[in-house]
């Protein structure tokens, strides 16, 4: 299968000249804009031009291409209150169905769908989740069903769902919540849904599980690694090159690390499949140049893959189809007693990372730990054991905190993350622990809350340690919209109110 061709592809010159030259703050600015004409016209009258300065250089961009305008939450009147105010920001972030003759490194998508918002002005794959979670509690359904169609599309177009519907994005995905978004989907509008998108959700999961027939345990192909007991997932990037939208910041990684380039640009790229970039969670050391992804097997890909395998066997009941179902019942069951044979640390009291392949644990507390709750993996003592563990350590005055290492990654201390704290409330009700559930969510509202009072804005994460502080870290200054900070605080509102 083809992939769509990618800025540094179609214009090859100019975009090395344009990355390298500190003409934009952020490497995402470019290989977003749209060309007004050919790119073969582009080309050629870049190749013609004596740009020796980056006014010239400017001007030449400003003559061919224009930006694509980004939804500006904060153009938004300020409304009462968060809710209204999350409620008028759904049609901000909602594109309309993309015209297919765009030249742009966007994606066409047949329906609309919401963004995140801020510089991120595509869908992204576990985003939007989380922004369907407060969608339906306002009622809309028909554009949860309109976004699960553009997945579906996506799926059959590349045989995966990419990271987001740009061309620089198809090379990784990123956690795998689409058989969860059909769920979602189901509850609304019956179980006829899960016959509508079985034939989605298995190509997606042969996605992840690729060459999984032919591993011998101790190898590993893509996203497979095979251990004597069986198959485990881990993230990958089939490109080993700098991020088209961190272009210079990616090289810049590679020359501080003292390692191959190549290798430090997979694991960064396998790092942004798993969502949390970035994170000291993929570290061997204490900065980013020591990233090392796909050497890491992680506890929340692997429960979130028990929770797919499972929601496909349901469907496959509900299609009547059987033996297809005991097959993805059979996976789930395998891949549970593989995460508590491999993955629980009893000393540390929580579910880590592991290390591949010497199998060895990961020692750094992470909110990843609860998701064998989330899938109900968990016998009713381990998960007792973490939720305790994770309280003592990561509950926080604003929320649930995402690690407890203060790297200067936007994944770590002191930030909380709307995913992470939706997963912590679901998982943690799951097995009894109403109380705590209830009082990390409302921790965490209220934070959202304090910070909306302030400044108007629903961020994209907060400081969950210092209530109030707008969080920082990472690679790009905190965004303003967001798609799933507005999902995750409608239903957790709407579940804790009192």
């Amino acid at each position: 299968m083809s992939l769509p061709l990618t800025p540094d592809q179609l214009l090859p010159e100019l975009f090395y000249a344009v990355q390298r030259s500190g003409l934009y703050q952020d490497s995402k600015t470019f290989v977003d804009l749209i060309p007004v004409t050919d790119v073969e016209q582009i080309n050629h009258a870049f190749q013609n031009a004596c740009i020796k300065t980056n006014v010239q250089l400017q001007a030449f961009i400003d003559h061919y291409f224009v930006s694509d305008p980004l939804p500006v939450a904060s153009d938004i009147t300020k409304a009462h209150n968060a809710v209204d105010h999350v409620t008028s920001l759904w049609p901000v972030l909602t594109r309309q169905a993309d015209d297919e003759r765009s030249q742009g490194s966007r994606l066409p998508l047949i329906q609309p769908y919401v963004v995140p918002g801020g510089r991120f002005n595509e869908i992204y794959y576990w985003d939007s989740y989380f922004t369907q979670l407060g969608l339906a509690v306002s009622g809309e359904q028909s554009l949860i069903t309109s976004m699960v169609d553009n997945f579906t599309h996506l799926i059959d177009q590349l045989g995966c769902v990419p990271n987001g519907n740009r061309s620089y994005f198809t090379t990784r995905s990123q956690p795998p919540f689409f058989a969860l978004m059909v769920d979602l989907l189901a509850s609304i509008e019956g179980d006829d849904i899960f016959k509508q998108y079985l034939p989605a959700m298995l190509r997606e999961y042969s996605f992840w599980m690729e060459g999984v027939d032919s591993l011998q345990p101790g190898e590993c192909h893509r996203r497979v690694v095979m251990t004597e007991l069986g198959a485990l997932n881990r993230y990958w990037d089939d490109a080993d090159t700098p991020r088209q939208e961190s272009f210079v910041e990616d090289e810049e990684t590679a020359k501080l690390s003292g390692r191959s380039n190549t290798d430090v640009y997979r694991d960064l790229r396998a790092g942004a499949e798993s969502g949390w970039d970035f994170s000291s969670r993929w570290f061997t050391g204490v900065s980013l140049d020591t990233i090392a992804t796909t050497s890491i097997i992680p506890i929340d890909l692997n429960a979130l893959l028990v929770k797919v395998e499972q929601i496909i066997s349901n469907a496959a009941n509900i299609a009547g189809l059987g033996d297809l179902s005991d097959t993805f019942a059979l996976a789930a069951k395998q891949r549970s007693l593989l995460i508590n044979q491999f993955f629980f640390n009893e000393p540390l009291g929580a579910y880590v990372d592991i290390n591949w392949p010497s199998k060895s644990h990961r020692e750094s507390l992470t909110l990843a730990s609860i998701f064998p709750l989330y899938a109900g993996v968990a016998s009713s003592t381990q998960a007792s054991v973490v939720a305790n563990t994770l309280r003592a350590s990561l509950l926080k005055e604003g929320g649930w905190m995402t690690t407890d290492q203060y790297s200067g990654e936007q994944w770590d201390a002191p930030n909380g993350w709307a995913p992470l704290q939706w997963i912590m409330f679901d998982s943690l009700s799951h097995y009894g622990f109403d109380a705590l559930a209830k009082e990390g969510a409302q921790r965490w509202i209220d934070n959202v809350e304090s910070v909306y009072k302030q400044h108007g804005k629903m961020l994209e994460k907060y400081d969950v340690v210092t209530v109030g502080n707008i969080a920082g870290g990472g690679e790009y200054a905190v965004q303003d919209g967001f798609g799933w900070t507005n999902g995750v605080y409608l239903k957790l509102l709407s579940l804790v109110a009192d």
